[in-house]
């Protein structure tokens, strides 16, 4: 491993990241790189995120929970173990079911728009 490779290289424990609450029932934590960047969310029971798109694509890991998603127009249930992929530009939004949620999303290129949040 080179030097640059050395110091670019992150080990992280979630128990002990940082998270933001992003709103009531919804915390973030973030690990990113230069093209790649994984989210780990924590959902209350109930929580609804829009349905949304983004030129990102994105992987998602049904951690703990059941999660109802909405892609292009169709419902789906997911639970944990399950994982999803997201075209780059598909509409998609999530419903939590009754009881919280982990999911771990990531996403190639990093989100800018959540980097502009966290850098405040």
């Amino acid at each position: 491993m080179n030097p640059v490779d050395v110091a670019a290289f992150q080990h992280k424990d979630w128990a002990s990241h940082p998270s933001e609450q992003l709103a009531e029932g919804i915390e973030r934590q973030m690990l990113w790189g230069e093209r790649l960047m994984v989210c780990r969310l924590s959902f209350a029971p109930r929580i609804i995120t829009p349905v949304h798109s983004h030129p990102h694509e994105q992987i998602t890991i049904v951690e703990r929970g059941r999660v109802r998603f909405t892609v292009a127009g169709a419902d789906r249930i997911a639970s944990a173990g399950d994982v999803l992929f997201f075209p780059s530009g598909i509409e998609h939004g999530a419903t939590m079911l009754d009881e919280p949620v982990v999911l771990v999303d990531i996403f190639s290129p990093p989100r800018e728009d959540f980097l502009a949040d966290a850098r405040g």
